[in-house]
């Protein structure tokens, strides 16, 4: 890891950890995924640190995701084991993040995406300014909604959270404060004053409802039933169908979306989050790993990152086509346990 991909030191009381990637969007790479969880064993053992700070540079995006050009490259070269090694690690990241004894305060300034939302999603507090931007993309590029954000994906109202999932569809911090994805709203140009009050010693809550100020207008709330009568299906299929015969221009706009993308990824995400709400995070973190140790040997993914990142011709080739071409139990390969491969994590997750 270069050094200057990470920065972690204590200030006061508060363990701060700096995402320094910002012209990659501070997208996470191996060294990086390895430097916060070494940062997360000192502050936890260090008695004068009560709280971790997690903030990206750049002041465009916390961490719009994995450097997912890198894990590309690597599987292209057929070393899936080091593709492997960083999943393995990221989602055991999570996990910690997730059971992490003291707060966890991400400070999102900007863009979340993918892997950001691994590395904040699960923390006890999220704080967006009004630059916050959320989404999970991946099924546009041939991937899936991964990091354990099922878990939370699953259990938004609305099904928002299908939504979010299927269509890849950005959010800012109104909906994600209505939707519970944000703990707290506070403008921008006040973060830096906020990052100096985490450093002083108290509550933590106290010190970020000090700095909160009334987060933007949500603005999803309108097609919360379309949202629901639509997403509800248990199959692709109804979901189509249902809006396919919604004459509103949000259903017409997402069904033309869910044209775009991959249909493998979207059968995964679908099934994904009907599994995610009966279990636990760490049930989806295993989850997540067996789909990516077969995804990564598969098509669409080299194909997505091609079409958008590499080529950038927009135009992916999708194996299937289209939606209708899926064969009945087209996803179960993915889901199938990995035997002695299977993903664990040093303590149990049960949140």
């Amino acid at each position: 890891m270069a050094e200057s991909e990470i920065h972690c030191e204590r200030r006061g009381a508060a363990g701060f950890i700096r995402l320094a990637r910002p012209r990659a969007l501070n997208a996470l790479t191996p060294g990086m995924v390895a430097g916060m969880a070494q940062a997360l064993d000192v502050f936890e053992h260090d008695p004068a640190v009560e709280r971790v700070v997690v903030c990206g540079e750049g002041g465009k995006a916390f961490c719009a995701g994995g450097d997912i050009r890198l894990m590309h490259d690597l599987g292209r070269a057929g070393r899936h084991d080091e593709q492997l090694a960083f999943w393995h690690d990221e989602y055991r990241l999570n996990a910690r993040i997730a059971r992490y004894p003291k707060p966890y305060v991400a400070l999102i300034d900007g863009i979340v995406m993918g892997g950001g939302v691994g590395v904040s999603l699960h923390g006890s507090h999220r704080v967006a300014s009004e630059k916050y931007l959320f989404a999970m993309p991946e099924v546009g590029i041939g991937f899936f909604p991964d990091v354990g954000a099922s878990h939370v994906l699953a259990r938004l109202p609305h099904e928002a959270g299908t939504w979010l999932a299927l269509t890849g569809g950005r959010i800012g911090a109104g909906d994600a404060l209505a939707l519970g994805l944000a703990t707290h709203f506070v403008s921008s140009e006040q973060f830096p004053a906020l990052a100096q009050a985490l450093e002083g010693r108290g509550d933590t809550n106290m010190i970020l409802s000090a700095q909160a100020a009334p987060p933007p207008e949500a603005l999803l709330a309108g097609h919360f039933k379309t949202m629901a009568r639509s997403f509800a299906g248990a199959s692709l299929a109804a979901v189509v169908g249902a809006l396919d015969v919604d004459a509103s221009e949000f259903a017409r706009n997402t069904l033309a979306t869910l044209h775009r993308v991959s249909p493998t990824s979207l059968a995964i995400a679908l099934r994904q989050l009907r599994e995610a709400v009966h279990v636990s995070l760490e049930e989806c973190l295993r989850m997540d790993f067996r789909i990516v140790s077969r995804l990564c040997r598969g098509h669409d993914f080299y194909e997505g990152v091609r079409a958008v990142i590499v080529d950038k011709d927009q135009a992916p080739r999708w194996m299937p086509a289209h939606i209708e071409d899926l064969s009945h139990g087209a996803t179960d390969a993915y889901f199938a346990s990995l035997g002695a491969g299977e993903l664990t994590f040093a303590q149990g997750v049960t949140a």
